[in-house]
Order: structure tokens, then sequence, then C-alpha cells
């Protein structure tokens, strides 16, 4: 039996699973790490612990179904977006992976906006300015850790990192680097502008490759260690959101992938790059005449476990005490109370935002509140404002590529049938959630068997999602959205000229508060 395994290097864990070529799931495996986060605006992750997890999990999948070097056809990735790690002249790691979600370049990214030359770069490299994007992260390292930012000889990502490991080879594929902020989405090559901005030079970065890029000789130790012979190629791949859109089948014109992870993204796949006259939303490579515009959020199922964490720990103690899941405890609360939480509305920015706002000051907050509602219409209230804030990157997308046909949706959110037919319903569109096992690895398996000539044609992907759920969208619950959502809108509108202030609030006492905390 041929097999081929997809790896997905992600925020908070790494897995791999085996596919036949049908696309059935043969073994799968999972290695968690820990995110760093000694400051506020901190998010960082050990880069050697996510190669340890690489080496694990892949070792585990090949014992799992003892695969032949003879069956084993190849091993492709996706991996995170705008990670950066910088290295010193052996290639040895300076610091530990700065994530997506380290909002310490705040500061850099409201001035690059600010004085135009943000918007000039977008318009080249199709990604949004943030402090997200490794753009920020090095305008910040120079300003506020120069002598770090001078000694580095390298500046990559989570991917390059573990690739070099493995294959002594410094190389980006086309999907991750267009999600740098230094690449030109139009001429595929770095940005000489953005470079310049940043104060790098291509030299300092890796080698850039298409996402079906091989390859070849396996570090002999590793090989041994994981039973994968030195000869079987690895393919680069491509960043996790744009695979996430081809492992959920949703790579045809006018289909959204819409993902609630820990964190969420809308997209849809175009055949050539194109940009957002305001800015906001991104344009990642895929293959050759596919690309995926789209808006990434910060705040999906993370928020869900703040509630969790935070207003039902009760709950919680109980669930662990029973073996049963907490989520499902509490949207079997969530789902007793009304669609609309009886006028309760949530605006989930709890880390910040990226889409549809792009303000990493953003802060999250509860409107409507009287002495009726309880936590069970706060937790109804979160979920769906989770959807609502989606519901309005989907707006911008719409702008820019027409009505949507159709929506595919993945993700961690995917398990809970109340926040799925909260999606349709919200959305007003029928929603196909596909059944098929960990999308990115999905879609990676996809690339790599794209490059290994097993297929020609990315929509071989139809065959290999499996059953699908369907929902339709409940009249009586959309008439109450309709009136709710322009609210919403408003209240948020209302609230943002003040986000900053209390962001710098927080900050100004974020000390304070940790040391007088209960212990």
């Amino acid at each position: 039996m041929k097999v081929i395994i997809g790896v997905d290097l992600g925020t908070t864990s790494t897995k791999a699973v085996v596919y036949n070529l049908q696309g059935q799931v043969q073994a799968h495996a999972t290695v968690s790490y820990p995110l760093f986060q000694e400051t506020l605006d901190m998010a960082e992750e050990d880069p050697d612990e996510i190669f340890s997890a690489v080496i694990t999990v892949l070792t585990r999948v090949m014992r799992q179904v003892k695969i032949s070097n003879a069956e084993l056809q190849g091993v492709a990735f996706s991996a995170a977006m705008h990670s950066l790690i910088l290295l010193d002249a052996a290639k040895q790691p300076l610091t530990r992976a700065i994530t997506w979600a380290d909002n310490r370049a705040a500061k850099y990214a409201q001035q690059l906006k600010q004085n135009g030359l943000g918007q000039t770069l977008y318009q080249k490299t199709g990604t949004p300015i943030h402090p997200m994007t490794p753009l920020s992260k090095l305008i910040w390292l120079r300003h506020e850790k120069p002598e770090l930012f001078h000694k580095a000889h390298y500046f990559i990502g989570i991917k390059d990192y573990i690739l070099e490991k493995l294959f002594g080879q410094l190389v980006m594929d086309h999907s991750l680097a267009s999600a740098t902020g230094l690449f030109n989405i139009f001429n595929l090559d770095w940005d000489p502008k953005a470079l310049a901005t940043a104060h790098i030079n291509a030299q300092q970065l890796p080698k850039l490759v298409p996402t079906t890029y091989q390859l070849h000789g396996l570090n002999p130790a590793y090989a041994k260690v994981t039973g994968i012979a030195p000869d079987v190629p690895f393919i680069i791949g491509a960043s996790d959101g744009v695979l996430s859109n081809l492992g959920v089948d949703a790579i045809d014109p006018g289909v959204l992938a819409v993902t609630i992870g820990t964190s969420g993204a809308v997209r849809t796949v175009v055949d050539h790059p194109v940009t957002d006259p305001q800015g906001r939303l991104f344009c990642y490579a895929l293959t050759p005449g596919k690309w995926v515009v789209g808006g990434p959020v910060n705040n999906g199922g993370i928020v869900f476990r703040w509630v969790r964490d935070q207003l039902f720990a009760p709950e919680k103690l109980t669930a662990q005490q029973m073996q049963v899941d907490t989520y499902d405890i509490l949207t079997t609360i969530a789902g007793k109370i009304p669609a609309g939480a009886n006028g309760l509305l949530f605006h989930p920015y709890l880390g910040g935002e990226r889409a549809p706002i792009w303000n990493a000051n953003a802060r999250g907050s509860f409107f409507g509140l009287t002495r009726q509602h309880t936590r069970a219409h706060m937790v109804r209230a979160a979920l769906e404002g989770i959807v609502y804030n989606l519901y309005l990157v989907m707006l911008q997308i719409k702008k820019m590529s027409g009505e949507p046909k159709a929506i595919q949706a993945t993700g961690g959110f995917a398990r809970s049938e109340l926040w799925r037919q909260m999606l349709a319903d919200i959305f007003e569109q029928k929603v196909t959630i596909p059944q098929s096992f960990e999308s990115s690895c999905l879609g990676a398996a996809v690339i790599g068997m794209l490059s290994l000539k097993l297929t020609t044609d990315l929509n071989i992907v139809k065959k290999m999602v499996g059953k699908t759920n369907v929902h339709q969208p409940n009249p009586a619950n959309f008439t109450i959205y309709r009136e709710l959502l322009p609210i919403w809108i408003r209240v948020g509108q209302s609230l943002a000229g003040e986000y900053q202030s209390i962001a710098d609030f927080q900050r100004k006492y974020a000390s304070q508060a940790t040391q007088q905390a209960p212990k």
C-alpha cells in the first residue's frame, strides 16, 4: 500500500498523519509544546522543542503502521505563518521562535500604517501591516534589541529551521514567504523596498522555492531514529492556512473556507494575486495559478477556552472528575439560550485582533448586560461574537471575489453541532463540514502527491475529504441575527477609539497586577 505523510507544525502542537493515496487515514500522532508568554504581548516557542516534536510524531506514525520505505512515497509539510527565528553564523538560534501571536511590534506596525509606507508595502506583498508579521518584528528588534538584531546572520521561520536541521538546506516556500511582509507576490521574489525597511538583505533570508519543492538526503542520524530512509523525498509544502483550504476542498471559485481553531480565518481561492485597497485582507500563494485571499482572526477557540476557565471553573472540575469534555457541557448550556442571547453582545477581542479591524490594542467586552442575563447567556454570546467577527471578514472578501457560493468549515469548533448551526444562521448560508482528518495535514499530503506526480490535479481532494455534515440556516434565527449584527458593529466602532487608552493602561500596570495576583 502506497502512503504519504502530512506534517503540520502548529502553534501549540505538531501533528503527523499517514494517508493512503485515496486520503484514508492509516495512522496519526500529535505532540504538544508550551507557548511562552512571560510578558503581556509576548508569544514565543522553543524551536528545538518543535524539532523534537517533529522527530517524535514521524517516529510514532512509522511504527504504528510499520510502513516500509518502499510504501512511503514522501513526507510533506504545513506550518503556521509569521514565525521569526534569528540564527547566528553557525545557524544556531539566537532567539526562540517569535510567533504570529506576539504583539510586541505593535508600535512599529502602527507607525508603518500612519506614515503611508505600510500601504505601499502591502500593495506589493499582500501581507497586512500588523505586529504578527516578520517585517514588523524585524523593525521592533532593530530598535529595541539592537545587539541581538546585528548579531544575527539569518532571519528564518520555524519550518525553515526544521528543514535545515533535517537536510542542511535553508529554503522557504513561496506560501510562507508571502506571509512575511517581505515577499513581492507579483514577481515571486524578496521585495527590495520591504528589505530596506527591515534593514536586512536577501542573503540573510532563505532561498525561495515553490510549494512543490523536494528535499533529498535526510540526515542519517534522523533517518535512523524515525525509520525513514535518507532517499525518501520531503516536500516543503505551504502554510497551514492555504493548505486548510485545500484540505477541506475549498479551492474552486466562490467557495469559502471558514476555520475556527485556536484562532480562525475566512479564506477563498483566486487565480491571480490581488490586494484589498484598504489593506485588510491577505493574499498568500498556494500553487502557480492559485492564491488564497482572506482574513485571519486572533480570537477563535481560545476565547471559548477563556470562558471555560474563567467563568465555568466548577463545571470544568466536574467534567474532569467525570472524564467528560467541558466544552460539550458548555455548548449544552448555551443551547438552552435563544439565538441572540436575549440581547447580550460580546466582542471577542481578548488578544487584540487581526481581521477585520487589524488593531493589536483591541480588547474584549460584553455589551447589553442586565440582571436577567446568566452565565449561560454569556457563553452563548461569546460563541456568537466569534462568528459575528468572522462574518465581517466574509463581507470584505465578498467585495473582492463576489457572493460566496458555498462554505466549507473546519477546525475544533466543528465538533459542536450548536456552533456549526450558529455559523449557518449568522452567515445565512448552507455550511458543509467535511469529515476529513486534520485539513492542513491532508492539504500538505495533496501538495506532496502533486510534487511526486502521484496526481496532476489538486481537485483529487474532492474524493479524499470523506463524508460531510450539512447545516442549513434557520430563518427564525437569522432574522434575529440580522437585527443584532448592525448593533454589534456600531458598538465595536464606538469602542475602537478607546482601545489604545485601555491597552496603554494595562501595559503600564501589567507587572503590578502580576505581583498582586493570588497564587
